[in-house]
């Protein structure tokens, strides 16, 4: 109900509240507050109506000490927080987001996901547009694939997430030329990152992974001159900037001393045990001693998914943290048993994979 379809039609039964883009449905020189109510009465609500949820949508927006600021002063990230405050809160039955949450930071992200998986289990509708697989597995079951406006796609979101990546797959898509000069570095440049490249194991590079899967990061570094006493070596980083495990070239025993020109090297990371979510390389060569030659803290952008070729390497539904590692179970015996016959009791293990 924003502009006419250019064709086809839409059956809408019952209040729509959308989300296309920061500033939709705001008016620039009216403050936050007034921007809420102005909202929920293009929705066809009452003011009592509005101010029932008025302070759960400050809450959420975290916006409260500019409220009554023009929202034509507010930064992009306040814009949509405050955006989706509105439409995920007030009393819409149907909830259409496009894109928006790419504004916002990790955490920002996480709340909205967890609010939007509400509104759908409260029995409203979400129609959710993205190009993030992660996002959409985890808050939709059923999913379109477009191309060109058209329905190629439609089902289980698993396997229309599977089978879009599988489309996708490019020569550029899991590569980052690393010699710009708009490239964060640091380091003295006597050895350089000049490439770096994200390949599943069938060598098909991507910058979406499965859990559960074989993983191989490669990297081509450029020296200037024979260096000897190296230590080369990449690290996961999660979003919010948390440093997850790293690992250099010599913990493998191999030599890592450096020719003047360019050579490449490769590690191979199998499982991968990285929660689903979006995750980063972060690069370093440096003389063991001392003289640091070139870091950068983002070389790469990856996504993790749940969806796997092997039903089998799928996690369990429930994870928390950022790894999943090996945990046993066992259901041990009550506790009115005599502690003599804990012996005899017949356990009950079950092995599952936990999160860290």
């Amino acid at each position: 109900r924003i502009t006419e379809p250019t064709a086809g039609e839409a059956r809408l039964y019952g209040r729509v509240g959308s989300l296309l883009e920061v500033g939709t449905g705001f008016h620039p020189e009216l403050t936050g507050r007034e921007n809420i109510f102005l909202n929920g009465a293009i929705l066809g609500m009452t003011r009592r109506e509005i101010r029932r949820h008025f302070e759960a949508i400050v809450a959420f927006a975290e916006v409260e000490r500019f409220l009554d600021t023009p929202v034509k002063r507010y930064s992009s990230g306040m814009y949509v927080r405050l955006a989706f405050a509105v439409a995920a809160h007030l009393d819409t039955d149907i909830l259409l987001v496009d894109e928006v949450l790419a504004v916002g930071d990790a955490s920002f992200q996480k709340r909205c996901l967890g609010k939007m998986g509400d509104v759908a289990r409260s029995g409203r509708t979400v129609l959710f547009v993205s190009h993030n697989m992660g996002q959409i597995q985890r808050l939709c079951t059923r999913a379109l694939v477009l191309r060109q406006g058209r329905v190629v796609r439609e089902g289980p979101a698993t396997e229309c997430v599977r089978d879009y990546l599988a489309e996708a797959q490019t020569g550029g898509e899991g590569a980052a030329e690393l010699t710009g000069s708009d490239v964060a570095r640091r380091g003295t440049g006597l050895a350089r990152f000049v490439r770096a490249e994200l390949r599943r194991d069938d060598g098909l590079p991507t910058r979406e992974l499965c859990f559960g899967e074989p993983v191989r990061v490669r990297l081509h570094v450029e020296s200037r001159a024979l260096l000897r006493d190296v230590v080369l070596g990449f690290s996961f980083v999660a979003a919010d900037g948390t440093e997850l495990q790293g690992t250099a070239v010599h913990d493998a025993g191999i030599p890592s001393d450096l020719e003047p020109g360019v050579q490449a090297f490769e590690c191979r990371v199998d499982p991968m045990i990285l929660t689903p979510g979006r995750y980063y390389l972060r690069a370093a060569v440096f003389r063991r001693k001392g003289e640091l030659f070139d870091h950068i803290d983002e070389i790469l952008a990856f996504d993790v998914l749940t969806v796997s070729a092997d039903p089998a390497a799928t996690p369990l539904n429930h994870y928390v943290g950022y790894a999943y590692l090996p945990y046993v179970w066992r259901r041990l015996p009550t506790a009115g048993r005599a502690l003599d016959g804990l012996a005899d009791a017949v356990d009950d293990d079950v092995a599952a994979s936990a999160p860290a």
